[in-house]
């Protein structure tokens, strides 16, 4: 299980190409999503985080931690843990935490969509920081609360349930799967500020705080943890110090599939789905971006991996032969070649329905600057006469367009 802030940590925001979350993300699908869970926890409100994912090429979650660990929900429809507001319930009372606070000048509220029913956030300058939240914290002992104050970034003050916190929710999560028999081999926990701290005070965790981690998390774990051997200071940004962190800790494959430069001709001793997924959609990306060196072998490689008799049904509702579209995109080499084009694949999920076909279900989107498109796709890909050095068969191809998503020029996507 891998626990990961967002701003900063999974999501670098001096990355203008994306590449070191889009190197984990063909880490994760290619290699993990099978059978471990990706966990989001985030300080951002439901609203805030929803606008992130807009923004950048983010995965989905198993589960999503939000408010500074004061909400936690479940799978793509994000249906909440009511479990959890029961928890944090305990000596709360969001009135009175407003009535105190109204009382500190130095404490500017934050935006209302920060302002939930177990958190209340506010800018404060860092110079006066340490002086308000001790009397913050004693005029609300008085009013009989039990609060918790997290200082992170610099400038934010989140006012939480004693019993809530980015630390305290995984250890919910992680009594809750270990009662489901579920709990898994090793966590990761990732961060880069304050409030991340205490996900790495949590028993039998693994943590990274990446490269960029700001002052106040690096003092925190000179204080109190630089002794302890399971948490590492990345040397890389970002998503690239998790993939670090992975390798370092030998939690399990650390090489993206991103970081193969002769990605066509990487071979594999067994037949992997989820894999031949990722690389098919990396391989698209990289023709489409004229970085591809030998086109002609890559025009080769999907005619091998296309079935002779393979359908696709494209997003419009057109069904096309698989063979008769390699010309379609034979036509688009070097179409992106210079623009912020970049393709992923989201929830890669293979189920193998007899000795040598899988049917796969996975999130199709591309993104070119500031836009994004996504849909649905459902495939059917066989082994059957093929070596597993060589890869494997598309027989079949479905895709729906997904959140909106549409394009008014269809031979602008390619499967």
């Amino acid at each position: 299980m891998i626990v990961s802030d967002l701003d900063h940590t999974m999501v670098d925001h001096h990355d203008p190409e994306n590449l070191s979350i889009l190197r984990f993300n063909a880490l994760w699908e290619a290699k993990y999503r099978h059978d471990s869970l990706l966990v989001f926890s985030t300080g951002r409100s439901p609203t805030l985080y929803k606008q992130l994912r807009k923004e950048h090429p983010m995965l989905t979650p198993d589960i999503t931690i939000m408010s500074v660990g004061t909400e936690i929900t479940y799978g793509n429809a994000m249906v909440p843990d009511e479990g959890w507001v029961d928890v944090l319930n305990h000596k709360w009372d969001k009135k009175i935490v407003i009535e105190e606070t109204s009382k500190f000048s130095e404490l500017t509220l934050q935006s209302e969509t920060e302002q939930r029913p177990h958190k209340a956030s506010f800018y404060v300058k860092k110079e006066k920081a340490q002086e308000v939240m001790k009397k913050l914290s004693e005029s609300l002992v008085k009013r009989g609360l039990d609060v918790k104050i997290i200082y992170s970034g610099g400038m934010d003050l989140d006012i939480l349930p004693q019993g809530a916190g980015k630390g305290q929710a995984l250890a919910y999560l992680h009594k809750k799967l270990k009662a489901e028999g579920k709990l898994p081999q090793n966590t990761l926990a990732c961060g880069d500020s304050g409030n991340d701290a205490e996900l790495f005070t949590i028993p039998d965790v693994y943590g990274v705080m990446v490269k960029n981690a700001q002052e106040e998390l690096l003092q925190w774990h000179a204080e109190n943890a630089k002794d302890n051997s399971k948490i590492i200071h990345a040397d890389e940004r970002c998503a690239a110090g998790i993939i670090q962190a992975i390798g370092h800790f030998k939690l399990g494959p650390n090489t993206s599939p991103r970081d193969l430069p002769d990605l066509l001709n990487a071979k594999l001793d067994r037949f992997d789905p989820a894999y031949e997924v990722v690389k098919f959609y990396l391989l698209l990306e990289r023709w489409q971006r004229a970085e591809i060196q030998n086109p002609e072998h890559y025009l080769d490689y999907l005619k091998a991996v296309f079935s002779p008799s393979g359908a696709y049904i494209n997003p419009f509702g057109v069904e096309q032969s698989l063979h008769d579209i390699i010309g379609s995109i034979k036509n688009c080499s070097g179409d992106k070649k210079g623009k912020q084009y970049r393709v992923w694949v989201d929830q890669v999920f293979p189920v193998q329905i007899d000795s040598d076909t899988w049917f796969v279900k996975f999130k199709k989107s591309e993104q070119t600057g500031e836009g994004q498109q996504c849909c649905f796709t459902t495939a059917i890909l066989s082994s059957k006469d093929v070596k597993s050095s060589q890869g494997i068969s598309w027989v079949h191809v479905h895709q729906t367009w997904m959140d909106g998503s549409t394009t008014s020029d269809g031979k602008n996507w390619f499967l």
